[in-house]
């Protein structure tokens, strides 16, 4: 399915999830339901209170735990519900699943070649192809689109989700290498006008300067 469909004046708010111990031990989460650490719920009061100066039609989430308790943190705020939307789930990795990719390389060395070049078909062997996994993603803002055209809404996902969204929204391959950050609990906005995608702000993360500069006590 496209992910341009035939709707006016949706604007989305795509936030990556909280810091997790995952993220900071680097290990591949994917579907794995690791929670936030202290920081992540930081980051996500920080995100809710302090930075998103926008009202939401709805909020939207991931089913994965560490994004369902990120949104709640702007639920609240909103004196809303989290809508938990499967789709925006983080692609599934397989066998890389729970490793670092310094690990994978030296567990897996075929599976890395396919990690590092971004095969499009490659599946971990139990996992999600690129190539699924991006219409999976496009199916879900699909939905999104058509269910709340000319409104403005939230949707908390994952660094993967926001990957194939970037590259959709600028005309990036799905092939070549990620050379743009997606930082935890940043606000990244995108409008679709009845064309195609607009990438509008992506990874304003002002509102998280002094949660990552904070003494870790």
């Amino acid at each position: 399915m496209s992910l341009f469909p035939k709707s006016i004046g949706t604007r989305i708010c795509i936030i990556r999830h909280g810091e997790t111990d995952w993220n900071v031990e680097k290990r591949i989460q994917g579907h794995t339901d690791v929670p936030l650490n202290e920081t992540g719920r930081a980051q996500a009061l920080a995100m809710a209170f302090n930075a998103a100066h926008q009202r939401f039609a709805a909020i939207y989430s991931s089913d994965l735990v560490r994004a369902v308790e990120t949104a709640q943190a702007l639920a609240q705020r909103e004196d809303q519900e989290v809508k938990l939307l499967p789709q925006l789930r983080e692609r599934h990795y397989g066998l890389f699943q729970g490793i670092t990719a310094a690990q994978g390389a030296a567990l897996h060395p075929a599976a890395y070649a396919h990690y590092v070049a971004r095969d499009p078909g490659y599946d971990f062997e139990t996992g999600e192809s690129l190539r699924r996994f991006t219409e999976r993603v496009a199916d879900g803002i699909d939905w999104l689109v058509r269910h709340h055209s000319g409104q403005t809404i939230a949707a908390v996902s994952h660094s993967g989700v926001l990957d194939v969204v970037y590259r959709r929204a600028t005309g990036r391959p799905l092939h070549t290498p990620r050379d743009f950050v997606i930082p935890n609990c940043a606000l990244n906005w995108f409008h679709f006008d009845g064309q195609g995608w607009h990438l509008e702000a992506w990874a304003d993360r002002h509102h998280l300067h002094e949660v990552l500069t904070e003494s870790p006590e």
